[in-house]
């Protein structure tokens, strides 16, 4: 009888132990994404603002100045920027994996590699921008913000370039875990730009011009100050080596996850732009199309919180999934998903208590304030839904599974989302209430699919294909 009564306390102190073990686990994990995300969420922010700026400055130029200028930043966004995003995106599983394998000389031919087809890449885009102009008038814009929009982009063509090499030298310190000096860096450069907006828009009299060569000064700047630090920082010592050949070599072997990964970040943006320019169809087009701009720069501005975490579970995720750890990955997703609802939760929160004032921070017409008010609670819940989706398709990206976050996201938004929104907003004319409604539709699909993906995740196999793809690349 005694030895049956002690069979509990030789257990408890096993069971306690790993408990105690386990909750150790998950704090480490909590601190390491938290120490990721923290300083990533104010790069994201840094940069995201040198354009908010530049049009903050337009705009006290006129209003056809501001139309221009905001027309040709949503145009520039969506013909280049996304692009670039999404395919120096393929660095997150890349850089990523080889650094958690430790083959940490192959983050600088990696991003090498990257640097050379983003570069030329912008090269058509550029072509693009420069005839800005004429590709919206062809859409129905009107002739007189387009001619302005199209002076704007033509002065913004130098920053294509330097955003893509950024976009680069991101992603190769990130996914080293080194966070803090893009921070600064991002800092500086907020800090230049807000002087170079100043003296290039007002004191120079170049005008629109001026805000448009001050992006691509800045975005060049925030590029030097990077490349500075990777190449005298001891903290890269082993993962830049100089300029390789090697670098020229496989560039196939970037393009199968680049491609994909550039297609699940446009598809996913262009949806959000395409709202905008069906709210115009709408009847009072002007009161709509307001509404929704400041409903999208809201929701961008706050998006920029899970972004942050995405980023950082693809670090997490790829790094375990290199050093061949696949249940640390699974915990890294975890970990995630539940500070992405708690920050879903808290910033929603927010958006529905400052819903009667927010209004007045664009526009001081009571109709303009009293329709962003009612469609506050909507955006919040369209902002939770949005945070799920960013870790998780930074879970998909630290896995290399882009094509199937490729075709998610095209399944969501363009079979799903978009239809929804045209029913919503023009057959049961809600408006641009119904418009985002569709957005949430989307993303419901977005969520459930991923989420569904990465639960049927075998771990195990994930890291087989990341030692796999890690020393392909080596061989390559």
């Amino acid at each position: 009888m005694e030895r049956e009564g002690e069979r509990p306390c030789l257990k408890r102190p096993l069971i306690e132990g790993g408990r105690v073990e386990r909750k150790q686990v998950i704090v480490e994990e909590l601190k390491k994404q938290l120490w990721l995300a923290g300083p990533l969420i104010c790069v994201n922010l840094l940069q995201f603002c040198l354009q908010l700026i530049s049009v903050m400055f337009v705009g006290h130029l006129g209003e056809l100045s501001l139309s221009g200028a905001s027309m040709a930043t949503s145009f520039a966004s969506v013909t280049g920027f996304s692009m670039l995003v999404g395919m120096a995106s393929a660095l997150d599983t890349l850089c990523g994996q080889s650094y958690g394998a430790k083959e940490y000389h192959m983050l600088g031919i990696h991003m090498q590699r990257a640097m050379f087809v983003l570069l030329l890449v912008s090269i058509p885009l550029s072509v693009i921008w420069a005839n800005t102009g004429p590709i919206l008038v062809a859409f129905g814009q009107d002739s007189e913000i387009s001619e302005v929009a199209q002076l704007y982009a033509r002065y913004m063509i130098p920053s294509i370039f330097a955003y893509g090499l950024l976009q680069c030298l991101v992603k190769f310190l990130q996914t080293q875990n080194i966070v803090f000096p893009m921070m600064i860096s991002s800092g500086i450069t907020t800090l230049v730009h807000l002087l170079m907006c100043w003296v290039l828009v007002f004191k120079s009299g170049l005008g629109v011009r001026g805000a448009a060569l001050a992006n691509s000064i800045s975005y060049w700047t925030n590029v030097i100050l990077l490349a500075l630090y990777v190449k005298f920082s001891s903290s890269c010592v082993k993962s830049w080596t100089g300029f390789s050949k090697e670098a020229l070599q496989n560039i196939l072997f970037f393009l199968k996850l680049a491609i994909p990964s550039a297609v699940m970040v446009c598809l996913e943006m262009w949806s959000f732009e395409m709202m905008v320019l069906l709210s115009g169809l709408l009847p009072n087009p002007q009161l709509e199309t307001s509404v929704l701009s400041v409903c999208l720069n809201t929701a961008s501005t706050v998006w920029m919180i899970p972004f942050g975490l995405s980023n950082a579970v693809s670090t997490r995720v790829s790094n375990e999934l290199g050093a061949g750890h696949p249940q640390a990955a699974r915990l890294a997703v975890n970990v995630v998903l539940v500070l992405a609802v708690t920050e879903g939760i808290l910033v929603g929160a927010i958006l529905i208590l400052i819903r009667n004032i927010w209004g007045y921070a664009y526009s001081n017409e009571v109709e303009v304030v009293r329709f962003v008010a009612s469609m506050m609670p909507i955006l919040a819940i369209s902002n939770f839904m949005d945070g799920l989706q960013s870790v998780l398709s930074g879970s998909v990206r630290g896995c290399g599974r882009q094509k199937a976050g490729a075709f998610i996201n095209l399944g969501s938004y363009y079979l799903v989302g978009i239809p929804c929104a045209l029913l919503f907003a023009f057959v049961l004319h809600m408006g641009g209430r119904g418009l985002w409604l569709g957005i949430i539709c989307a993303l419901i699909v977005q969520v459930l699919s991923l989420l569904t993906i990465t639960l049927r995740n075998n771990w195990e196999e994930e890291a087989k294909k990341a030692t796999e793809r890690v020393y392909n690349s080596v061989v390559a």
